[in-house]
C-alpha cells in the first residue's frame, strides 16, 4: 500500500485541503487504515469527479480505492455482475456492452467508479423509468468503523442511508449490480431547438415516456423572448431492425486515437483570470445554438457517444481561472415550474457566464435518505467560483430552491450552508441517528460533512 500526503481538491478545484492518501491493494489493506485512523478521520475517495468537497478531509486521512478496481464475474445469462468500489463506470460499459448488457444506470460522464455512483447515488438519463444507481443495487460489501467488512443488502436501514450517504456510513468496497439487456450497441437520437425555457419543458413532456433519455442543454445568456432557450436531445436503444444491414455488431470503441478528455494545448495551467466572460459565453452558446439541428431523428449513435459524450471532449476547466469552478446543481417539483422560469431568469439577467447546463426531468424518488433526486426538474450548470458576489447570488437562488421544495445535490455541492442542508434534506435527522449509532467515534469525515454538519 503506499501512502503520501497530497493536496486534494474536488473536480472544480476549489477549496484545496491536505490529506494523508492511502492506496490499499485490496480489502485488508483498507480495514488497516479505518482501524488506525487519526482523530481526524477518514474517508474513501475514487476518481475525483465530484466538482465539490465530499471526497477531502483537511487534516485526515483519505482512502483512494481508484487501485480496487477488479471485476469479479459477468453473469451474462442472470444479468449480474460483481466488482470493487474502484472500477470505473467506463470500464465497467467496456467490459458488458459486448455481452449485451449495460451498466443499470449511465450518468454524463464514465469517470466515476461503482462506489462513487453508489455513494452518491447518481441519477441516469432515464431516472424516470429506472431511478437511480443504487436502486439497482443486490447487495454491497461495506466496511465500517469498527473495521469489519459487512454484506449491506436493500430494504435495511443501513444501504438507504449508504446509497447517497458520501461514505459517511463506512467504505464502499464492493458491489453486485443488476444489469439492463440490450440488443445492439447504437443509440437512436432525436434532437431538436426550442425557442425559449415554455417549449423546451413542453417538448420534454410530449410523447410522455416513448423515447426514455433524455436531457437538454439551456442557453442560460440568452434574454427577453429567448431565455432558457435549449436544445433537447432524447434516445432509445437501437433494435436490429434500426441498424443498417452493414452494421453488424458495431465496434463500440476506437482502437486508436488520441486519449479523450485532454485539454489541446498540453501542459497549459488554469489562467489567472480564466476566458469566461459574458461576450465570451455569449457567442459561444449563440455558436451552439444556431449549429444544431432544429428537428432530425433517427440518428444512430454509439451507446459511449450518446451517454458520455463530454468524455471525449477537451478538458474546460482552465478556462474557468485559477478560482475554479462551482457546480449548482438543484431539484423542484412538478408544478413548481415558474421557480425554475425564475432561476432561469435571474441567472440570464445577472449576465453569468454559463456554457454548461443541463435540464433533466426526474421520477419516483429513490429510498436513500440523502438521495438528490426527486420527481421534476433538475438543472445542473457550471459557473466560474471568481465571479464577484457569486456566493451571496447563489445564497439567494438557494432561498429560492428551498422555498419551493427543492434541493441541491449534496455530492457536487460546494459552497451550501448548514441551515439550507437541513431545511432541503428532510431525512437528515434519521441520517445523523444512524450514524452516530453505528459510528459514534466519527471515523468517516469529510471535509463536506463537516462543513454541512453531516
Amino acid at each position: 500500500m503506499s501512502v503520501d500526503t497530497v493536496s486534494l481538491t474536488g473536480w472544480g478545484r476549489t477549496a484545496p485541503t491536505t490529506a494523508v492518501r492511502f492506496r490499499p491493494r485490496g480489502y485488508e489493506e483498507a480495514a488497516a487504515v479505518v482501524r488506525g485512523r487519526g482523530p481526524r478521520g477518514v474517508i474513501a475517495r475514487g476518481l475525483g469527479r465530484s466538482p465539490g468537497d465530499a471526497a477531502q478531509n483537511a487534516g485526515g486521512s483519505v482512502l483512494d480505492l481508484s487501485g480496487l478496481a477488479r471485476i469479479g464475474g459477468v453473469d451474462a445469462a442472470a444479468g449480474v455482475v460483481r466488482c470493487d468500489a474502484g472500477v470505473s463506470l467506463e470500464r465497467l460499459l467496456r467490459v458488458l456492452l459486448p455481452l449485451g448488457w449495460l451498466p443499470p444506470v449511465l450518468p454524463g460522464t464514465g469517470r466515476v467508479t461503482v462506489g462513487g455512483a453508489i455513494g452518491s447515488d447518481l441519477p441516469g438519463l432515464d431516472h424516470r423509468r429506472a431511478g437511480s444507481f443504487a436502486r439497482h443495487v443486490s447487495a454491497l460489501e461495506l466496511l465500517t468503523a469498527d473495521g469489519e467488512v459487512r454484506t449491506v443488502l436493500p430494504g435495511t436501514a443501513l444501504f438507504d442511508a449508504t446509497a447517497g450517504g458520501l461514505g459517511l456510513t463506512g467504505v464502499i468496497l464492493g458491489a453486485t449490480l443488476r444489469l439492463r439487456r440490450v440488443s445492439t450497441g447504437l443509440m437512436a437520437v432525436s434532437t431538436g431547438r426550442a425557442g425559449d425555457l415554455d417549449d423546451l419543458l413542453a417538448r420534454f413532456t410530449a410523447g410522455g415516456d416513448r423515447l426514455p433519455y433524455a436531457s437538454a442543454w439551456v442557453d442560460l445568456t440568452a434574454r427577453g423572448r429567448a431565455t432558457g432557450r435549449g436544445i433537447l436531445t432524447r434516445g432509445e436503444h437501437a433494435t436490429p431492425d434500426m441498424c443498417p444491414a452493414h452494421a453488424g455488431r458495431t465496434r463500440l470503441f476506437p482502437r486508436s486515437g488520441a486519449a479523450p478528455g485532454r485539454f489541446p494545448f498540453p501542459g497549459l495551467p488554469p489562467l489567472p483570470g480564466g476566458l469566461l466572460g459574458p461576450a465570451a459565453a455569449a457567442l459561444c452558446n449563440e455558436v451552439r445554438y444556431r449549429g444544431s439541428p432544429r428537428a432530425r431523428s433517427g440518428e444512430l449513435r454509439p451507446v459511449p457517444a450518446f451517454f458520455h459524450a463530454s468524455d471525449a471532449l477537451p478538458d474546460v476547466r482552465p478556462l474557468y481561472g485559477r478560482g475554479g469552478l462551482v457546480r449548482y446543481r438543484f431539484t423542484v417539483g412538478h408544478g413548481q415550474e415558474e421557480t425554475l422560469h425564475r432561476v432561469v431568469r435571474r441567472i440570464a439577467a445577472r449576465r453569468s457566464p454559463a456554457v454548461r447546463a443541463v435540464l433533466q426531468r426526474f421520477g419516483a424518488a429513490d429510498p436513500g435518505l440523502l438521495s438528490f433526486a426527486a420527481p421534476g426538474w433538475s438543472l445542473e450548470l457550471d459557473l466560474p467560483a471568481s465571479l464577484p458576489g457569486l456566493g451571496r447570488f447563489l445564497d439567494g437562488v438557494d432561498e429560492e430552491v428551498a422555498a419551493a421544495g427543492g434541493r441541491l445535490c449534496l455530492a457536487q455541492d460546494s459552497r451550501m450552508r448548514p441551515e439550507t442542508a437541513a431545511a432541503m434534506y428532510p431525512r437528515l435527522a434519521e441520517f445523523r441517528e444512524l450514524r452516530a449509532r453505528l459510528d459514534p467515534a466519527g471515523a468517516f469525515r469529510s471535509d463536506l460533512s463537516r462543513r454541512l454538519g453531516l
